[in-house]
């Protein structure tokens, strides 16, 4: 991941006001709903669209048998909104990860259930198989590669978040020229802003002013208090924190690809290549019927969707 498990916590912190009333179906009944009307803010109802989604009875067939049997075995860390994280009852996974899990399983034709665990753990249970998959905000990378199979769903990578109507014409990174920009200390996005910085004088321009601190509710607090012209953080949180901090009225992203963006990826066993497959074409089949961009829409984080489910794709 390119943030700290420490700085996800204290976003999810600093969320908790915002999904409290909030509910959800029990996991594998499909999506996220509201048990009194609709849904709160920033918490879409996908039910409909995850329980349309058809069994492929021949993607069926090829699932290894104790898949087919007795379901998938999904482990993620569950607290990073909006990936994958708790409802108001503590205990209902929700987030578009879960969704898209959700999704992959009902093509399959088979039930998952989701396992909370520590984020260095992941792996290593998918080696010594206490689990099938891991779905996770997980970078697909060479290194990682070398342990464990991908199956790419996502683009993620820094992304630009700035006050509501953009009082400070931030439409790119070259425009962060001359700006006060928080990071969070420690992370890629401190490296990204510094090495920016180098670019704007190097053209003759004014230096980033970079700064970093110990959370991103710090520099939310700033940056509605203009102390700062932008946050960099990872694409999904952005979204999300865009969508329902303030009901939506205090910040917006730049539009545009994330920068140095990069797969996240569901991890699988690399001797368990029949499943890698048939989640694989699972998931290409929704991206070709819609069902995934219908997913990434709600949650508004269709930025960083993908057009092929490609299999060990990062570098």
């Amino acid at each position: 991941m390119s943030r700290s498990r420490a700085a996800q916590a204290v976003l999810l912190a600093s969320l908790a006001v915002l999904v409290t009333a909030c509910g959800g179906g029990p996991d594998g009944a499909g999506g996220t709903s509201q048990a009194a009307g609709a849904p709160a803010s920033g918490i879409p109802d996908t039910a409909a669209i995850v329980q349309g989604v058809q069994k492929d009875a021949q993607l069926n067939a090829a699932l290894p048998a104790n898949v087919k049997s007795a379901g998938l075995r999904l482990a993620s860390n569950l607290q990073s909104a909006p990936n994958n994280f708790y409802a108001a009852d503590g205990k209902t996974p929700i987030g578009y990860e879960v969704d898209l899990a959700k999704a992959i399983a009902a093509k399959l034709g088979v039930t998952v259930a989701h396992q909370d665990m520590a984020f260095g753990s992941l792996i290593t249970s998918l080696q010594s198989g206490r689990i099938d998959l891991t779905m996770a905000g997980m970078n697909d990378t060479k290194a990682r590669q070398a342990q464990i199979d991908f199956v790419d769903y996502f683009t993620s990578g820094i992304t630009i978040m700035i006050r509501k109507g953009n009082p400070d014409g931030i439409t790119g990174p070259d425009t962060l020229c001359g700006k006060n920009v928080a990071v969070v200390q420690g992370t890629s996005h401190q490296k990204f802003a510094e090495a920016q910085s180098a670019k704007c004088t190097q053209a003759g321009k004014p230096a980033v002013n970079v700064t970093a601190t110990d959370s991103d509710n710090q520099n939310q607090n700033q940056l509605r208090t203009g102390r700062v012209a932008a946050i960099l953080n990872d694409l999904p949180s952005a979204v999300y924190i865009s969508r329902t901090a303030g009901d939506g009225k205090f910040f917006e992203v730049v539009p545009g690809e994330p920068i140095e963006g990069g797969p996240y990826g569901i991890g699988v066993n690399k001797a368990n290549t029949a499943l890698r497959d048939s989640v694989q074409k699972a998931l290409q089949a929704l991206i070709a019927d819609g069902t995934y961009g219908k997913i990434l829409q709600a949650w508004g984080v269709e930025q960083g969707a993908i057009e092929e489910a490609a299999v060990n794709g990062g570098s």
